[in-house]
Parts: C-alpha cells; structure tokens; sequence
C-alpha cells in the first residue's frame, strides 16, 4: 500500500512539472461516431391470403363489410404480346404505347402496368423506365399471352403443368431487362381462369387481379365511347382493366386524358393496385 501511495504521488508531481514547463494534458478522446442507422427495408405489397386448398387467391376491387369505401380507383394498363408477334414487330407493328405512358405521366396518375414477359424483351428499354418510376408499379401478365383456362377467345393454351413455369419466365424477362418495382401479382391472359388454373399457379406464390370496370378500349378507335364506359362504370374502389398497345388500342390514350380529370372532379383519387389492395387505414 505505501509503495502504491508514493507511485500515485509522483505521478501527479510529473503531471504538475511538465505543465509548468509548458506541456498540456492529453485531450479527452472525442466520443465514438454513432452508426448510421441502417435502411429501412422497402414495405412488402399486399398479396391476398391463399384460397381454399392453397389455390391462388383472386382480387377484384377493394370493399368494405357494408360501409362507404373512399373514392380511390385504380387505372391498370395490360402490355400484351405473344411469342409468335416477333415478326410483326420487327416488319412496324407498335405493341408498345410511349404516348400513353408520357400521358399518365404528365397527369400524374399512380398505376399497374400487368406486362408480358415478351414485351419486356421487344422493349426493354421501355420496360425498365416503366419500372425505374415510382408512379409506376410491374406486374405480371404472363410470358406469352397464351390463355390459362379454355375457351379464351381464340388464343393459345397453356398446359397446366407449365403455368407456374411460364409465370417464372415472365418474371426472369422482367429481371434480364433491369425493370424494379415489380409486384407478386397476376393478370390472366383475357382474364380467363378456372379453378384447376388456380390450383396450378399456386406455386407462383401471386395474387391473381382481375377488374370490376371493363373501359372497353381493346380494338376501339372512338376514345369518347371508351372513356363514357369507364366513367359510368367506375365506383369508390374499382378497378379498370386497359391497354398499353398502340396496335390492339389505338384510343387508350385519348380516352385517359378525359377519364383522369373527370374523375378527379367527381373526388376521385388514384393509386396502384398494391394501394387498393392494402385497405389498412
């Protein structure tokens, strides 16, 4: 103990010399840099619970349990192409819309692009600005646009044992063309189903969207016509199915540039599928 006494009074002697020599204490050290708190992770979409015996859950339009619904509608916009269309689009044939995308983005209208996965490979370029935008959100409408459910208005069949497959595949185009903002949701081609295509989907791990407001734009030309469809059949949390194929709807874009503001007027306001499925308040 003494020995201990007489090391800790030298200490303060020396300390004491050297001040008065003119040498100074060392400075605190400075506290540690908290860390940056990391990222919070994006929100994962809202999917739908599966059905009865797993099958694939099916959306139609947000509703509430006997109440009033808000006035929110979602404008979706199909990006079709098949396999076999390669050729028409290279000899001009458009089954892209560049002026109905400028459109939604000048009004600012939140919306669903349900994409093939075909399209994403003739416009990947398209397909990956669509997704870079947060006005926009991609989801799946199958690789090639072949039905899943027969008869399907003349188009091809997908066999079962292949759907979950060709679902993939639409979603690996999506991925090879850099597209973001990709949702887990489903569009049927021609909006065909049945329950044995639900069930062969189910490990897609989507939830299928289908529509309750029908604008009738496919192979239309009078815009007023396709625009008067939507407006009469829009209701607090519907859902429009529409096109984004210059080729198979030509009138799509006119049409949106009248139904946008006249809904806005009537209190409307818009949003993405994901929003109207996710009726949390």
């Amino acid at each position: 103990m003494r020995k201990a006494t007489t090391l800790t009074v030298a200490g303060v002697l020396t300390g004491a010399a050297l001040a008065g020599c003119g040498g100074s204490t060392p400075a605190p050290a400075p506290p540690p840099t908290p860390a940056a708190p990391a990222p919070a992770a994006p929100e994962k979409p809202p999917t739908m619970a599966p059905g009865p015996a797993g099958r694939t859950p099916v959306f139609e339009r947000r509703t509430t349990g006997g109440g009033s619904v808000e006035k929110v509608v979602a404008l979706t916009f199909d990006a079709d192409m098949t396999a076999d269309q390669g050729p028409r689009a290279a000899s001009g044939e458009r089954f892209d819309n560049p002026e109905l995308v400028a459109a939604l983005r000048r009004l600012k209208v939140p919306s669903t692009v349900f994409m093939t996965g075909r399209w994403a490979e003739e416009y990947p370029a398209q397909a990956k600005a669509i997704g870079a935008d947060p006005l926009f959100e991609v989801a799946n409408h199958s690789y090639s646009h072949h039905a899943f459910s027969s008869p399907c208005y003349g188009l091809p069949v997908v066999e079962k044992t292949a759907m979950a497959r060709d679902v993939e595949r639409a979603f690996t185009a999506f991925r090879k063309a850099g597209v973001r903002n990709v949702v887990p949701y489903f569009r049927f081609p021609g909006g065909c189903y049945d329950d044995k295509a639900l069930s062969a989907l189910a490990p897609a791990n989507v939830t299928a969207v289908q529509w309750d407001v029908v604008s009738g734009d496919a192979f239309a030309t009078d815009a007023d016509a396709v625009a008067e469809q939507v407006l009469d059949g829009v209701r607090p949390g519907s859902l429009v199915v529409m096109h984004c194929t210059r080729s198979a709807a030509p009138a799509t874009e006119a049409a949106v540039r009248r139904i946008v503001p006249e809904l806005r007027e009537r209190g409307y306001r818009f949003v993405k599928v994901s929003e109207l499925m996710d009726d949390r308040p």
